[in-house]
């Protein structure tokens, strides 16, 4: 115990420290409240290079959809008067010896941000060794992983009540302005964002937004092709062909115990398949596969505009120390050769046959999935069966699409199941795979996570768009080698179309996969915010005389006088951008690579975005405690990922055009043989042999064989146009896309002018030979601006303690 103590009073050397305790029921928290003085401050915001302020910038940051309203001379439905703007400034690294240059150093309690002043407490607990260097014990990861404190977090703003929008503080302004619902169609107030919670989550919420942004014009697209299909539906030749045939086309059976059927008896189904495959879907496809590219492309300079605005263009990782796992775990130490420090070390050869053995595991989970979607075909195909044999005629007619909507269903719920439990299993390889740095960790465990949700959730559909109803011998044999059943009655898809169901694989994976994440993000938070302040204020039941529970003045007096850190530690602990990253780059897949089975994928996507900015926006202001600032310069590994989704949509649109749609046919008959398409639902369908049934009779079945079952001219005619689509198709795009990457830069042309207009400043500002009050201030005059105002030479007197308190530094709890 004596040690445990030894270690708090270690760690809190050079801060300003205040204890409190607070008595619960049967439970006492001891809660360490530090902040760090201001000559604490200089020191370590030259020690970790903070940017400071050198002079206000006039120009106003303006939203790219803002520019495109102004020059179209149309209102803008999206701007929103946000109080207190954080103004832009141009910034250099603090020097304490220059601290007159910079801009309101004359004021030490709002000089540093609060987010500075967070920055700067964290790096002190982080860096501060409170036993055997040679053990990794440093830092307050450690003391958190090792239980010697609970929790160690910033305190949220105190709020102001009764006071105009301008004196309203910033956690209230973000609540109003931000996380309300009413907000759904104005811009996010990002400069707000980022002065509270720092340029990482920042950067998410940007992207988010810009990612929603440009979803309007791909969902207003895709709405249209899905709303021409109606005009398909009524004019379309094929289909009053299938609907007018009567009795004239009897088609084979799709399985042993199936029967002769009518071709006009999927007259509806065939029109609802031109809902999803129509012409439009192949300018679709074409329009999504561009879109992604070149929202990437803008999402890249966008970026650059915010992380200058921000002060990370310059930023780069600095040292990073071991992770507090890995010191505890290390077998031994190494000089570092950078910082020249002991440090833990793992042998590399080690490393390399854990993360081996964690590739093995990788495959054999992958399989796992693959298994269980072999165990939904064969569902499918079983449930098909039963409905079928039974004596309700509607429920026959209908077996195939009632066995292929409940196996959606059934996909969906193993699909989460297993989610759940590889992303553990990644968490528990990823630590034993010994990374040394944070950021190694992160990305090891976010590409182990991506592969597996990758072929989780897009195995089924991939299966559909491009498996079912092929001949592809080594699959059928694999199943069939599991069950007797006829291969034909489940590798055959339905009347539609494999299009038609593979809109309703999609339907159901995505939309239900959104529903069901934001009934969770919208319930689970509150009910464990709910649980944890009913674990920590246990209330006595008091009944009158009535048998009514009333509340006692005690408990109304301890509700009224709970401390802002004591209100912080009952909510919960803020879980990253990991899982929001996640759920948005799987969206991002739905909409780019299968977007020509689904048109209106883009559309719910958007609508669940714009329910996700405001569910994401309360967890942070008023249910998580607030995280530790965190400096960014982009979203990291996540856009590699976005850019490997992109170029797989390009190949995976042209694929499903040319084999799976009814397109290139269609062109194809189109030219060859009648402009009209009159004869191509004949043109589709081969004759049975004779002696395929025991009545003699021949039926229709599609596909482009003989009478002998042989492949007929047509059919390798086909093969080579569509073999020669797929790679025009993504010829031209990557070309095109190509020639985007080289139009747009990656930084604006303005941009470039305020960095190097920066470094000229940041220059002139800590040049040992600029002294004079006059000769700076004409050094940093903008043309066209008034001078700024300098502070004295004189520098601060006395070093104190922060003025400001607790509110504006970390807080330990224990």
């Amino acid at each position: 115990m004596l040690e445990r103590l030894s270690w708090r009073r270690t760690i809190w050397q050079g801060l300003s420290v205040e204890l409190k305790e607070v008595l619960k029921e049967k439970l006492k928290i001891c809660f360490t409240l530090l902040s760090a003085p201001w000559s604490v401050l200089c020191y370590y915001a030259e020690e970790i290079s903070l940017r400071v302020p050198l002079q206000v910038v006039t120009v106003p940051a303006v939203v790219w959809s803002e520019q495109i309203l102004s020059k179209l001379s149309l209102p803008n439905p999206m701007s929103y008067d946000v109080p207190n703007p954080p103004p832009d400034y141009f910034t250099c690294q603090f020097r304490t010896n220059k601290l007159q240059r910079f801009l309101g150093s004359d004021n030490k309690e709002t000089f540093f941000k609060t987010t500075q002043r967070h920055q700067v407490v964290y790096e002190i607990l982080a860096r501060t060794q409170y036993g055997s260097l040679k053990k990794g014990e440093v830092g307050i990861d450690r003391l958190l992983s090792e239980q010697v404190f609970t929790a160690a977090y910033p305190l949220h703003e105190l709020p102001t009540y009764l006071v105009p929008p301008e004196s309203l503080s910033l956690r209230q302004i973000l609540y109003g302005y931000w996380a309300q619902w009413s907000c759904w169609r104005r811009y996010q107030p990002l400069d707000h964002i980022r002065e509270y919670f720092g340029e990482k989550i920042a950067l998410y919420f940007a992207w988010l937004g810009f990612y929603s942004g440009w979803l309007l014009p791909a969902s207003l697209f895709g709405t249209v092709i899905f709303l021409l299909g109606f005009w398909f539906m009524a004019n379309d030749v094929p289909a009053r062909e299938v609907c007018d045939s009567g009795n004239s086309l009897i088609m084979c059976p799709i399985c042993n115990i199936c029967s002769f059927w009518n071709y006009s008896s999927i007259c509806v189904t065939y029109k609802a398949g031109l809902l999803f495959d129509n012409g439009g879907t192949v300018f679709l496809s074409i329009f999504m596969s561009l879109w992604a590219l070149t929202f990437l492309e803008y999402w890249k300079r966008n970026c650059s505009v915010l992380s200058h605005r921000w002060d990370c263009s310059d930023f780069q990782d600095v040292e990073e120390r071991p992770r507090p796992e890995f010191a505890a775990m290390a077998p031994m130490t190494m000089r570092n050769p950078v910082t020249g420090a002991e440090e833990p070390y793992f042998p590399e050869d080690k490393r390399f046959n854990r993360i081996l053995t964690g590739c093995i595991v990788i495959i054999i989970m992958v399989t796992v999935v693959l298994m269980f979607l072999i165990s939904i075909i064969l569902y499918r195909t079983i449930l098909t069966v039963i409905v079928y044999n039974s004596h309700d005629s509607f429920l026959s007619f209908s077996a195939q699409r009632i066995a292929s909507i409940s196996a959606s269903v059934l996909n969906l719920l193993v699909i989460l199941m297993l989610s759940k439990v590889y992303t553990a299993l990644a968490h528990i390889l990823t630590r034993w795979e010994m990374h040394r740095t944070q950021s190694k960790y992160e990305d090891m465990l976010i590409l182990k996570v991506f592969i597996f949700q990758f072929v989780n959730f897009y195995s089924s559909p991939v299966y559909i768009a491009f498996f079912k109803g092929r001949n592809l011998c080594i699959i059928n044999a694999i199943i069939l080698f599991l069950i007797c059943f006829n291969n034909s009655c489940m590798f055959q898809c339905g009347p539609g179309g494999c299009l038609i169901e593979l809109a309703q694989e999609l339907l159901v994976i995505m939309v239900g996969k959104q529903l069901i994440n934001n009934v969770q993000e919208f319930i689970f938070p509150k009910l464990r915010t709910w649980w944890q302040k009913r674990r920590m204020n246990p209330q006595l039941k008091v009944k009158n005389n009535e048998g009514e529970e009333i509340q006692t003045g005690q408990q109304q007096q301890e509700e009224e006088k709970v401390s802002p850190w004591e209100a912080d530690y009952q909510l919960l602990v803020c879980e990253g951008l990991f899982s929001e990253y996640l759920e948005m780059v799987i969206q991002f897949g739905f909409i780019t690579i299968f977007v020509a089975a689904c048109p209106l994928a883009p559309l719910f996507a958007l609508i669940n975005n714009w329910v996700e900015i405001r569910l994401d926006a309360q967890k942070f202001v008023t249910e998580y405690r607030r995280p530790v600032v965190e400096r960014a310069q982009n979203i990291g590994i996540w856009f590699q990922i976005l850019q490997l989704i992109a170029h797989t949509a390009v190949l995976s649109n042209a694929f499903l055009i040319a084999f799976t749609s009814s397109f290139v046919p269609r062109l194809y008959y189109h030219y060859t043989r009648d402009s009209s398409l009159s004869g191509f639902v004949n043109f589709t369908l081969a004759t049975s042999p004779r002696n395929y049934s025991q009545h003699h009779m021949s039926c229709r079945y599609q596909g482009f064989r003989d009478e002998n079952g042989h492949y007929t001219h047509e059919y390798f005619h086909l093969l080579a146009i569509r073999l020669s689509f797929v790679i025009i198709f993504e010829h031209v795009v990557f070309f095109i896309g190509r020639l985007i990457d080289l139009m747009i830069p990656d930084i604006p042309e303005e941009v470039e002018m305020k960095i190097r207009r920066e470094h000229y400043m940041a220059k002139e500002a800590l040049a040992e030979n600029q002294v004079g009050k006059d000769t700076v201030s004409g050094n940093l005059r903008r043309p066209g601006s008034k001078p700024s105002v300098l502070q004295s030479d004189t520098p601060p007197t006395k070093p104190g303690p922060d003025a400001r308190g607790i509110r504006h530094t970390g807080q330990l709890l224990g």
